[in-house]
């Protein structure tokens, strides 16, 4: 339901304008605060003009000119990886198609932009042999995927939101180049997890917990050392792990991928992106704050870097819509005896990759190769 009309709904019978005002702050919370929906760099609503072989012409907007590798969707299982912007006019852009996937869509076709390039499992996507695995958490077990390696670090990869373990599938052939088992996990909320008791997020304040109960199966199952890489509010998991977990010690390395650290400016972004008007946006802050509970100082002390101890790769895009990227700055200025920091110009929240594959996966193997 959109917000909106969630606030109407649910202020028909509020009285006065006091309770009308704390009706829909809270039906803007929970916009941050409720798991799901689409990612961030997704766009919807995009028109097939016209198809070639191995070119698609596609309505023109900001979204169809960004550089890099992305997908299109549409109906039940039309999914197509397109590539380079070949030319663009007034109205439309013309991109590559890349070999494989569904048959391409047909001319008038609504289609869906979005960062998922492969979709399925490693097994169906990459053709790596994996297996299904369970985490044992504090609130009950939560699916995982591991593909196997030969040395340490395993890395633990903890997707963002809008997301899942697929998140993972583009940079498995880097970790298989070097050999490095992936232990790729879900946490509370996510489909075939358990909920939260309250049943809403909490900003990694207790979602760490979950990639706390993934470094132990890692460790018990004979990891010495560990790496954790995490996107949007994962990389806040994952960050929140390295500094708080009982077995922290094993983390030796660190890959935040547009991590949330300011929370506060996040939940506002949320709410505007989808036409909340600011002052209702800075009330729905306040009031997912109270409901989920965040530790404001604990979050800022996050931010500031003074808990990290390991190398860190730290990731972001200045066009970021969601998590703003002044305290990621702040944080690599201030820890830059640790962190590795790059900017990914011209793309979205958790979209890296896709907007410089090659650029990503080479910073990616630099990183790592002192790590082993």
């Amino acid at each position: 339901m959109r917000w909106g009309k969630a606030a109407a709904v649910a202020t028909v019978s509020a009285v006065g304008a006091g309770a009308v005002v704390l009706v829909a702050g809270r039906v803007v919370s929970e916009i941050s605060i409720r798991s799901g929906g689409a990612a961030p760099a997704s766009v919807g609503g995009l028109r097939v003009h016209s198809v070639a072989p191995g070119l698609v012409e596609l309505t023109r907007a900001p979204e169809t000119q960004r550089p890099g590798r992305w997908a299109l969707e549409w109906g039940t299982d039309g999914h197509v990886v397109v590539g380079d912007v070949v030319s663009t006019t007034a109205q439309t852009v013309v991109r590559v198609v890349e070999p494989g996937g569904s048959a391409p869509p047909a001319p008038g076709e609504t289609v869906v932009l979005t960062p998922w390039v492969l979709r399925g499992d490693p097994k169906s996507a990459l053709g790596l042999d994996y297996s299904e695995t369970t985490v044992r958490g504090e609130l009950g077990p939560m699916p995982a995927w591991y593909v196997s390696g030969l040395r340490d670090p395993w890395v633990i990869a903890v997707h963002g939101a809008g997301a899942d373990r697929g998140q993972v599938l583009p940079l498995l052939p880097v970790f298989q180049h070097f050999k490095m088992p992936v232990l790729s996990v879900s946490y509370r909320n996510d489909a075939g997890a358990p909920p939260s008791p309250d049943g809403i997020g909490h900003f990694g304040e207790t979602e760490w917990r979950d990639v706390e109960a993934a470094i132990r199966l890692a460790v018990d199952s004979g990891a010495s050392r560990v790496l954790l890489y995490g996107w949007g509010i994962g990389a806040t998991m994952a960050l929140q792990a390295a500094e708080r977990s009982a077995w922290r010690e094993t983390v030796r390395g660190l890959v935040l991928d547009s991590p949330v650290l300011d929370w506060r400016a996040t939940v506002r972004r949320q709410a505007t992106r989808r036409g909340v008007p600011q002052a209702l946006a800075e009330l729905g802050m306040r009031a997912a704050e109270g409901r989920a509970g965040v530790d404001t100082a604990a979050f800022d002390q996050l931010a500031s870097g003074d808990g990290l101890s390991v190398p860190t790769l730290l990731l972001h895009s200045p066009d970021d819509t969601v998590a703003p990227i002044a305290p990621v700055r702040g944080l690599a200025s201030r820890r830059d005896d640790l962190v590795l920091f790059r900017e990914f110009p011209g793309t979205e929240h958790e979209a890296l990759w896709n907007a410089d594959p090659h650029g990503y996966e080479d910073l990616l193997r630099r990183f790592l190769t002192p790590l082993l």
